[in-house]
């Protein structure tokens, strides 16, 4: 009976399942309507510090209207928000305020280049559909969340880009489940901790970059199931033990870099059955061995950086048979011996050539001068003999050295080999400017004061500033403006620091213990030109927001307030490079180790700056004082005010700017903007440090005998009486390291803009993991002197005032 009751009513309980099964669906319909959605987006709008004028089609006015709302894609079907593309929109915001879930069915996020700060949310991993999710070049912290191995649809060419972020948590093992993921990159983070074995779960993957951060333990020999990688980058981290063999699977990778680690291995004859690499560095390693015969598989290659490790053995003949691709070849800083091979006269695309400081002997294969594309030639510091033409047949060459060898008399006449035997070479070439540079520079400075009245016109852009109002980028800062001027008593003269010509900077202790750096310029009794001003602080905000680098100071936010402009730093209670060098604490702090180290962290500030921020940054202002210390004496430039993108497209010419005393002598003449007048910022910077002083008698003496065609007799300097006499002389190990930034410092300040160094260059030196012996004296040590040419004025390097 009971059974038919229950038959009998069975429609009905179905109907009132169903029911109530499409009335919980509804809330998820309602949460994915357009309407929905656009109340979703307005909301997040409301929490930017400043929303951008790009995005006022994002309104209630236009509620009605979001498949045409700037970066906003819908889908043609149901109306719905598919992709938000917001890349380099300039928004500061944090992604905790983003409802995710009215936007399940999204397939593409875009946040590149923004200032987006604080946690990734874990709610990411609902976004089931997304295809691309690029967050890169943003300021996001803390740790990758796991559920963003949920995204199981990432799949498009394009990629998952965190890169230039924050985070600090080690790479999630989740990430493998993304088993369509094809563009991986995590570079320039803090992440820590193992390379995951699940990222050879990645079988679509063909990029992936995890350079520069603190990646540690062995590479994964999972990585060899990433069968279809072209690019692979794990450099500048502390990954240690082998190359894996399994990396020979990876036949259609032509990118590898795995440079500046500490890996302690031979190189794998596995790796000479990648045939598609173009590029292959390792170099700054631990590695050692032979070279295997089976890297000569790599005919395709066109990059090889093999220096600063441990490598032995010859030089094989069939190498250099089968890279007839090559055009940067480097191999200094190792142990290879016996002679270089006739063969690599078969290098016809080489254009540069470095196999210094290894133990090559024999004489110079004649073939080698048949390479007419060679523009960079090192062969010094080592056992090469013979001779070589009277008129070395390079056309292009323009750095070439063969110094520290065992040649006969005869190549001393050869140009840029005219030193003495077995004595350090460093060429200063000065062009014909003589001092009309001085004249010209002081013509030019007037000019340049006379031009305040015109400027004026601009300072109407202070309005547009003044919008801004307050903008903290950084989600770490947990103060507001008002706590500022509360902790300086609205800018108390006993917290200021320091004064410079783009305003003063002040000390702010705030109740919470936090310390901060606030740089501030009244615009109404500046004695600088207003819209200048105005100027520089826009340019410093625009550079400080977009660059990371640890060598480069951190900027917390800016504010603006009754007429003044602020810009809030990290504080380093070391000051300035100025204040500690000229202190009264200046020699028991700045010993030799420590003002090397400065030095190197100087280089490879300007070094990120010129090559790996797109377009570079030129700095213009590298001065002693503009180089700030943390605890630990790390470098970290600061004042960007003057800072200026550069293009390779532009003349880039500009009124003077810079501090006396620094500035490359070629602005004066031509006031064309260029990288190298940072080299010469730094070579001037490096040598103060060194000497303890200002080195303007050996800037001076450049200019002097340019114009006197150097008729004055040659005054010997000695290296010893040029470094600081506060400190006692350097010894072993530390001696060389000083000489060598004695060396790179005297070549960036050639008169000469091409004569100078890259900064990439000198920073690559100075991070040589190891400075051979004979650095500086002669392998049996019986020759212990060399000399230092600055055009006419010789600085000799007694080899026994370091022993």
């Amino acid at each position: 009976m009971e059974g038919g009751v229950f038959s009998a009513h069975k429609p009905t309980y179905l109907l009132l399942l169903l029911h109530i099964f499409l009335l919980a669906l509804l809330p998820f319909k309602v949460i994915s309507s357009p309407k929905t959605q656009a109340e979703a987006l307005l909301s997040w709008k409301n929490t930017f510090v400043s929303a951008p004028p790009s995005l006022t089609s994002w309104s209630l006015a236009n509620l009605n209207n979001l498949c045409n709302w700037t970066a906003i894609v819908c889908d043609q079907s149901s109306k719905q928000v598919s992709q938000i593309d917001l890349s380099n929109f300039d928004i500061s915001a944090t992604l905790t305020h983003f409802n995710f879930t009215p936007f399940l069915n999204l397939t593409q996020f875009n946040l590149n280049g923004n200032n987006f700060t604080g946690p990734i949310p874990s709610a990411i991993g609902n976004l089931s559909k997304l295809t691309t999710l690029d967050l890169g070049n943003n300021f996001f912290d803390y740790q990758i969340p796991v559920e963003i191995g949920k995204l199981t649809e990432l799949k498009e060419l394009k990629y998952l880009d965190l890169q230039m972020n924050f985070l600090n948590s080690s790479i999630p093992s989740e990430l493998g489940f993304c088993t369509n993921l094809t563009y991986l990159n995590l570079t320039s983070n803090h992440l820590e901790g193992p390379i995951p074995s699940s990222i050879g779960q990645l079988r679509e993957l063909k990029y992936l970059d995890l350079r520069e951060n603190s990646l540690n333990s062995s590479i994964p020999s999972e990585l060899g199931l990433c069968t279809k990688l072209t690019y692979l980058a794990l450099s500048s981290n502390h990954l240690e033990g082998k190359i894996p063999p399994s990396i020979s699977q990876l036949r259609e990778l032509q990118h590898l870099d795995l440079s500046n680690n500490f890996l302690n291995s031979s190189i794998p004859s596995e790796l000479g059955f990648c045939p598609s690499l173009t590029y292959l560095a390792l170099a700054s390693n631990k590695l050692n061995g032979e070279l295997p015969l089976s890297l000569s598989n790599m005919n395709t290659i066109t990059d090889l950086s093999l220096f600063a490790n441990r490598f032995t053995g010859p030089l094989l003949p069939s190498l250099f048979s089968n890279w007839t691709e090559v055009v940067s070849l480097q191999l200094q800083h190792n142990s290879f011996s016996g002679n270089i091979p006739p063969e690599i006269g078969l290098l016809s695309f080489l254009r540069s050539l470095d196999l210094s400081r290894n133990h090559l002997f024999g004489s110079i294969p004649l073939t080698l001068w048949k390479l007419r594309l060679i523009q960079s030639l090192n062969l010094s510091n080592n056992y090469l003999n013979g001779s070589v033409p009277p008129d070395i047949p390079f056309p292009l060459v323009m750095n070439f050295d063969l110094s520290n060898n065992n040649f006969t008399q005869e190549i001393q006449k050869a140009p840029g080999n005219s030193k003495k035997h077995n004595k350090v070479i460093i060429g200063v070439l000065v062009p014909v400017c003589g001092l009309s540079v001085v004249a010209t520079t002081i013509a030019l400075i007037r000019m340049f004061h006379k031009k305040t009245k015109r400027a004026l016109k601009k300072t109407n852009s202070a309005q547009n500033f003044e919008n801004f109002e307050s903008m903290i980028l950084q989600e770490e800062v947990k103060f507001t403006f008002g706590e500022v001027v509360k902790a300086i008593e609205d800018f108390h003269e006993k917290y200021c620091i320091g004064k410079g010509g783009f305003g003063r900077v002040y000390k702010a202790e705030l109740l919470s213990g936090q310390v901060v750096a606030v740089k501030r310029l009244n615009m109404s009794d500046s004695n600088d030109i207003p819209a200048i001003n105005l100027q520089s602080f826009e340019n410093e905000i625009r550079t400080l927001t977009n660059i990371r680098h640890r060598n480069i100071i951190r900027l917390y936010g800016f504010c603006s307030r009754r007429g003044c402009i602020f810009l809030l730093y990290e504080y380093l209670e070391r000051g300035s490079l100025g204040k500690a060098l000229y202190g009264v604490d200046g020699v028991t702090e700045l010993g030799w180790a420590t003002r090397v180290k400065v030095v190197k962290g100087l280089a490879h500030a300007l070094s990120y700056l010129h090559h790996d921020c797109s377009p570079p940054i030129v700095h213009r202002d590298v001065t002693v004082n503009n180089v700030l210390l943390e605890s630990d004496f790390e470098a970290r430039l600061s004042d960007f005010g003057t800072a200026r993108l550069i293009s390779a497209n532009s003349s880039n010419w500009t009124h003077i700017v810079g501090s006396f005393g620094y500035m490359a002598p070629e602005l004066a003449l031509t006031m064309r903007v260029t990288d190298k007048c940072d080299v010469y910022n730094f070579g001037v910077v490096a040598l103060e440090v060194m000497m303890g002083r200002h080195p303007g008698d050996l800037l001076e003496s450049q200019l002097s005998e340019s114009s006197q065609s150097m008729k004055e007799d040659n005054v010997e300097l000695f290296l010893k009486d040029l470094l600081d006499q506060r400190l006692e002389a350097p010894r072993n190990e530390l001696a060389k390291a000083v000489v060598l930034v004695m060396s790179l410092a005297l070549n960036c300040i050639r008169t000469c803009p091409r004569s100078r160094p890259t900064m990439l260059y000198v920073a690559q030196k100075l991070s040589a993991q190891s400075l051979p012996s004979r650095t500086i004296w002669h392998a049996n040590h019986q020759q212990a002197d060399g000399d230092i040419k600055l055009e006419g004025k010789k600085i000799k390097l007694v080899g026994k005032f370091f022993v």
